[in-house]
């Protein structure tokens, strides 16, 4: 018998204060079984930081394929494909193939070897690539409930986010920006 997703609902009030781009959103999540909080919620990161309309969620880790989240564009193109972790120089080169805009969101505490084995390869790719702190989502992470209301205040490069468990503050360095 398969194991079945985890459902989180949560509404954030996102405050953008670099794109001045204010919005409620209403997000149901699917967290994969084999995936774990942490990387849920670097996904909501990567929503919120990227957020605008139509922009969605897509099936990740079922759909080894697609990315984790998408803009498709009105005649069923991806215009931004956004991947969650670590993902391989393969992967991204074809997904820049097919799309004008690739983001990478990396925050595993394997995360700074990964990029240290791959970062001449990537710089030969259009791929925007960002760096969330290990502890950092950790720390995220203690705040999460199934249901949940938060808000997500984004300056400069960093989130504050604010939730009825508590706050943090969520960094991110830019290790490659295209």
């Amino acid at each position: 018998m398969a194991l079945k997703p985890t459902i989180y609902k949560l509404r954030i009030s996102l405050s953008d204060l670099n794109r001045d781009y204010y919005d409620t959103l209403n997000l149901t999540i699917a967290q994969h079984p084999s995936e774990n909080i942490e990387r849920m919620m670097v996904r909501v990161l990567a929503f919120c930081i990227n957020a605008q309309e139509y922009l969605a969620f897509t099936k990740g880790l079922s759909e080894v394929d697609e990315p984790d989240i998408w803009l498709r564009t009105m005649d069923d193109q991806i215009s931004l494909w956004i991947d969650v972790g670590e993902p391989s120089v393969d992967r991204i080169k074809k997904a820049s193939r097919h799309t004008a805009q690739v983001k990478i969101y990396s925050f595993n505490s394997k995360s700074n070897v990964w990029w240290a084995q791959t970062e001449s390869k990537f710089n030969q790719l259009q791929a925007s690539i960002y760096q969330f702190q290990w502890d950092n989502i950790q720390a995220l992470a203690v705040l999460v409930e199934r249901t949940m209301d938060c808000s997500v205040t984004i300056t400069g490069n960093s989130a504050y986010v604010a939730t009825a468990l508590g706050e943090c503050d969520v960094p991110w360095a830019v290790l490659q920006d295209r």
